[in-house]
């Protein structure tokens, strides 16, 4: 390809590799040597300087040795979607691929693999107008080609397509709603997508059979993006992992027309996300519990992933409470009884530190009083006259300790009834003496049922009903490393 043909912030992969993907983050000459070159911040990070070289900066790179200078001639701005379809399913196996097809012996020998019915299954592949699903990942697919609406021609009966780790960051995606109408998978996985253009790609026509759509591993950051989305009506799952995301909320009817979404969805029967059912949100960057509470708005959401977010230092009980209807949290199933402990917890925990006006207490805990009134707690405010003993919130808490650091030694679990009001650094110094451990410095771990890892207890001064320990809760107690 001639240098022209790159502009900044393409993406591209080398020539021969499209697993090796970057974006382009210059085009011109390079001081010292000849002729044009293109700098590429690739997304593995493979590379060998920072954008600088010899002194010189020519851009910044995301790491200090993620990008590079390469000539035109070694990369590809990559093919259309019915190239990669026909490089897929009707080109010939290659002989290096057919040796690469073995199994090792009992002796450690090669032993080559014939594939039964080979013949068979590619003639069938190879009839487009047959295909039901389609996986073009890492093929470097860029575009959909100079003609969409050639696709669905095509692939009439195409219901499922994965174009993982492909060069479509900036492809007009709405393409497919014309030229595949009968879509139900779609995954977009890896190709750094960071926005949804335009608006109108997702209005009420196209895309009506889509249930499941993938863009994890993508750079989405605004839920503004999301909110497009909001009208495929028969969308169920909306896998969102890997992106950074920092908030949701829940779009108002002014919010959804400023979105050029059609009039139609200012019905009050036509409730944006009215069918989606899982929602994977895990490693994105959320840290509001405003958040949460934004999630009760999708009127059939049960199934919500939420882990490897800044959220997670909320405790598993909490969560629960404030989603009103998950059912699967984190990959974990919510029972009935694990429902009604965490709603009581979470009542219990609110009544213990309520401050302020009932208007301020409605905004951070939207379902306080509702969870109050369904479990009939009355409200009940510990004493804070000086006369009498104060009255605890919530009496004796049984906790479990277990010792796991590895210079402590095997010790057995003790069971102990301690105050709710106990502070975790007044825990600690029992945790010593309980274990009669000298000179070693403790951090405790709150381990949940449901949750895959404990969370610190790293607020020496809050109590044990303030970080979410429960009755019949169990504490790790480990040491400093």
């Amino acid at each position: 390809m001639a240098e022209s043909e790159f502009k900044l912030g393409q993406r591209v992969h080398s020539a021969g590799d499209p697993r090796r993907i970057g974006t382009v983050a210059y085009v011109g000459p390079v001081q010292g040597y000849s002729g044009v070159w293109i700098g590429v911040d690739w997304d593995n990070g493979d590379g060998k300087h920072d954008g600088s070289i010899n002194g010189v900066r020519y851009f910044h790179a995301k790491s200090e040795r993620s990008s590079s200078f390469v000539r035109a001639h070694n990369l590809s701005s990559g093919i259309s979607l019915l190239e990669a379809l026909r490089l897929r399913y009707q080109g010939d196996t290659t002989k290096e691929e057919e040796d690469e097809m073995y199994v090792l012996s009992a002796s450690n020998k090669r032993v080559s693999v014939e594939l039964v019915g080979k013949d068979k299954i590619q003639d069938k592949l190879s009839r487009f107008e047959e295909l039901t699903g389609a996986s073009l990942s890492f093929l470097g697919v860029s575009s959909p080609g100079s003609s969409p609406c050639d696709i669905g021609t095509v692939l009439p009966n195409l219901k499922e397509l994965d174009l993982t780790g492909n060069l479509l960051s900036d492809w007009k995606v709405e393409v497919l709603k014309y030229s595949l109408p009968a879509i139900e998978e779609l995954h977009l996985m890896g190709n750094n997508i960071s926005t949804i253009d335009p608006p109108s790609f997702l209005t009420v026509h196209g895309f009506d059979s889509l249930r499941l759509l993938n863009l994890e591993d993508n750079c989405i950051a605004d839920w503004i993006e999301i909110l497009k989305l909001s009208q495929l009506r028969s969308l169920e799952q909306l896998h969102l992992n890997k992106n950074i995301l920092n908030r949701i909320f829940y779009p108002d009817n002014d919010m959804i027309g400023e979105l050029s979404i059609a009039s139609e969805l200012h019905e009050k029967s036509d409730e944006p996300f009215q069918n989606m059912r899982c929602l994977l949100l895990g490693s994105n960057n959320l840290q509001d519990p405003a958040s949460i509470d934004a999630l009760n708005s999708f009127p059939k959401l049960v199934d919500i992933r939420l882990s490897d977010n800044p959220i997670l230092n909320i405790p598993r009980f909490v969560l629960i409470a404030r989603l009103e209807k998950v059912e699967i949290l984190n990959g974990s199933e919510v029972s009935i009884r694990e429902r009604k402990e965490s709603e009581i917890r979470y009542v219990r925990l609110v009544m213990s530190k309520l401050q302020g006006n009932l208007e301020d207490i409605r905004q951070l805990h939207p379902r306080f009083a509702e969870l109050k009134k369904i479990h009939g707690i009355d409200d009940e405010k510990p004493s804070t006259g000086v006369a009498g003993p104060q009255k605890m919130a919530s009496g004796l808490l049984s906790i479990t300790l277990k010792c796991v650091g590895a210079s402590i030694g095997e010790r057995s679990p003790l069971t102990k009834k301690l105050p709710a009001t106990t502070t975790v650094g007044k825990l600690k110094i029992l945790c010593e003496s309980f274990f009669k451990l000298k000179s070693i410095k403790l951090k405790l771990f709150l381990q949940e049922e449901g949750s895959p890892l404990p969370i610190m207890l790293d607020d020496e001064m809050a109590s044990l009903m303030d970080v979410g320990v429960g009755n019949d809760s169990t504490i790790l107690v480990d040491e400093e490393s």
